[in-house]
C-alpha cells in the first residue's frame, strides 16, 4: 500500500496518474493547501519543504521499513524502477526520458506555475512578471509542439515524461495564462491521446483525484488566511518545522 499525500493539483495528477497505470494500491491521503493542511508538524515529518505530493511506500521492494519520497521527478522515478514500466533501464533509451521529466519539472511546470500566480492570484497585476512568464509559458508549448510533431510521444514510448508534463500542457488553456491550443495542434491531439487512457479516465473520474472547477477560474481573490498558507508567512515559518 502506498499513500500518496494530494492536493487537486497538476503535480499530484501525475503521481495519481502512474499509480494508476501501474495498478498500485494506494490510498489518497486528501489535503487542502488553501487551508494550510500541508503546513502541520505532522506534514513536516514526510516532507520537510511542505509541498503536495509526497508518498509513503509501506512495501518497498527491500522489505524493509516504509519509504518516503517527496518531489514529483524523484517520486515518478521511484515509482517507475520499482514497478519497471514507463522508465528504460537502458541507458539510450532512458536518457530523453530522464531530459524530457527534467525539462517539465525545471522548465514548464515552474513557467506555467510563474504565469498562473501573477495572472490569476495576484492581487495586483504587474504588466512585466505577467509577459514574462506567459510568454516563457508559450515558448515551451512551442518547444514541446516541435517535439510532438516528431512522433505520438515526447520520448519514444509513452513514459514518465508524457504523464509528467500532460496535466500541465492539457489544462494551460482552460486556466487562463495566455495559451490557444489551437496554436500547438501537436500538443492538442496528444493530450487527447493520452486523456482517453483508462488510467487517466480513472484519474479524473474518481471525486478523490478529480479536477476542483475552482482550479479552472480564470482568476480568483484569496484571502489573507489562504495568501499565507500558500505564499506567505504561514508557508514560511512551516520550513522551520
Amino acid at each position: 500500500m502506498i499513500d500518496l499525500h494530494f492536493d487537486k493539483t497538476p503535480n499530484c495528477w501525475k503521481i495519481a496518474i502512474l499509480l494508476e497505470e501501474v495498478g498500485a494500491a494506494y490510498r489518497v491521503i486528501k489535503y487542502d493547501m488553501l487551508a494550510g493542511d500541508h503546513l502541520t508538524a505532522a506534514y513536516h515529518l514526510i516532507n520537510p519543504n511542505h509541498k503536495l505530493p509526497a508518498i509513503v511506500d509501506h512495501a518497498p521492494t527491500d522489505g524493509d521499513g516504509p519509504i518516503t519520497v517527496a518531489e514529483t521527478a524523484a517520486i515518478l522515478i521511484y515509482l517507475a524502477d520499482k514497478h519497471d514500466a514507463f522508465l528504460p533501464k537502458a541507458a539510450r533509451a532512458r536518457a530523453p526520458v530522464v531530459q524530457w521529466l527534467a525539462w517539465q519539472v525545471a522548465g514548464l511546470g515552474p513557467m506555467m506555475g510563474q504565469a498562473s500566480h501573477f495572472m490569476r492570484y495576484a492581487p495586483e497585476k504587474h504588466d512585466y512578471s505577467i509577459v514574462r512568464y506567459r510568454n516563457e509559458s508559450r515558448r515551451l508549448m512551442t518547444v514541446l509542439d516541435g517535439l510532438l510533431s516528431q512522433g505520438p510521444y515526447v520520448a519514444g514510448d509513452y513514459s514518465v515524461a508524457d504523464i509528467s508534463i500532460w496535466p500541465w500542457a492539457n489544462f494551460a488553456e482552460q486556466v487562463g495564462i495566455g495559451i490557444v491550443m489551437a496554436d500547438f495542434p501537436n500538443v492538442r491531439r496528444w493530450g487527447e491521446r493520452i486523456g482517453a487512457r483508462p488510467a487517466v479516465a480513472r484519474v479524473f473520474s474518481n471525486p478523490e483525484t478529480a479536477v476542483d472547477p475552482s482550479y479552472l477560474q480564470k482568476s480568483r481573490t484569496l484571502t489573507p488566511d489562504e495568501w499565507s498558507n500558500l505564499c506567505g508567512d504561514r508557508m514560511l515559518a512551516a520550513a522551520a518545522g
